[in-house]
């Protein structure tokens, strides 16, 4: 059978919801024709379906189709798309993500969305200066910006504005073992986070309640006390959500680095936590929380038990590289590594 015929009764099982034979039948395909993009990006859809949560070997082998229909068709941006949330949300590849959106961008220079996921992966890896500079690449470069993305572009610019007006060396850097940081999780390693919703109920309900209780002798009877007393509660609301948002942050920041430890050992593949803390409960309720695929492989991580070399480094990509592509180069390239890994 052509490669063709594979693909169209890969169409046909998958309609039925007979997934296995769709999967068998799109393999046939690409083996009969390697080239056949369409029936890679079945392959992928079949092993990580949206909204489904696929184990280690089916998010691997879903990125290396994902790999072979960019190849195919650099222009499929929702084949990176697709590509990047299984680097980042399934496996933790977050340097490999971080090269995955370069050669998006390289494939397609004027879309916006590469630097986005890069500014993300950056800020969630504690590298808020890096980050910045992809934010602001954003609006150098004059780039579309899709509505759907401005929502999450307004929350990362007002992250890396907090973060530049607080002390560099406070933000949490898993690769730094003397890293103050460290101290602070093992002090809350004990604990759960707390939810913003329990620090609401905990800070504002009691306010709430008493506005209520006081509000006739307050303002009367009355529309007018009946509109005074909705004022009242709703600017409390409005209060106590910022002031519950702030406290939030502040009182799981040891949880927040913890989890950045968590998805730094899954992308760099070294082991960095501590074993104290890695048994605690703060560790288990994080990790817990990962997709199984990342999981597995942070378990395989850990089993094998490989420690940060003395002179390591993470590479970033060159994110001036799709400057080619759109006719300009850079004479000079900028060292882009970080800090060594600092030993005790």
């Amino acid at each position: 059978m052509s490669a063709e015929s594979h693909y169209l009764d890969a169409i046909e099982a998958e309609d039925n919801e007979e997934f296995e034979q769709a999967l068998e039948h799109a393999r046939l395909a690409v083996k009969a024709d390697p080239e056949h993009s369409n029936a890679w990006w079945m392959i992928v859809g079949l092993l990580a379906p949206d909204g489904k949560y696929p184990d280690i070997e089916q998010a691997s082998q879903a990125l290396v189709a994902c790999n072979k229909v960019v190849d195919l068709d650099p222009t499929r941006v929702d084949a990176w798309v697709k590509g990047g949330r299984l680097m980042v949300d399934h496996l933790g590849l977050y340097e490999d993500a971080l090269h995955w959106w370069q050669r998006c961008r390289e494939a397609a220079p004027l879309e916006s969305v590469p630097i986005v996921e890069q500014t993300t992966i950056l800020s969630d890896l504690g590298m808020y200066t890096e980050a910045r500079d992809r934010l602001s690449a954003l609006f150098e470069e004059n780039l579309d910006i899709a509505n759907s993305q401005l929502a999450r572009i307004s929350s990362q610019h007002k992250t890396l504005e907090m973060s530049a007006q607080q002390d560099q060396a406070a933000h949490f850097k898993p690769w730094k073992k003397n890293h103050g940081g460290w101290t602070a999780i093992k002090m809350r390693s004990h604990k759960a986070p707390v939810s913003e919703n329990m620090l609401f109920m905990m800070t504002t309900i009691p306010f709430l309640m008493l506005e209520v209780f006081a509000a006739r002798s307050l303002f009367g009877d009355g529309w007018r006390g009946f509109c005074l007393t909705s004022l009242l509660i709703l600017v409390t609301v409005i209060i106590g959500m910022s002031f519950t948002r702030k406290l939030y942050y502040r009182v799981n920041k040891p949880g927040f680095n913890l989890l950045r430890a968590i998805q730094f050992e899954a992308s760099s593949a070294k082991v960095v936590i501590p074993e104290d803390i890695r048994g605690s409960k703060l560790y288990m309720f994080l990790f817990s929380r990962h997709p199984p695929a990342f999981q597995q492989r942070l378990e395989k991580i850990i089993a094998a038990d490989k420690k940060l070399p003395k002179n390591w480094k993470m590479k970033l990509p060159d994110f001036d590289s799709h400057l080619d592509e759109i006719g300009y180069i850079e004479d000079e390239e900028e060292d882009s590594e970080l800090s060594s890994y600092e030993e005790e």
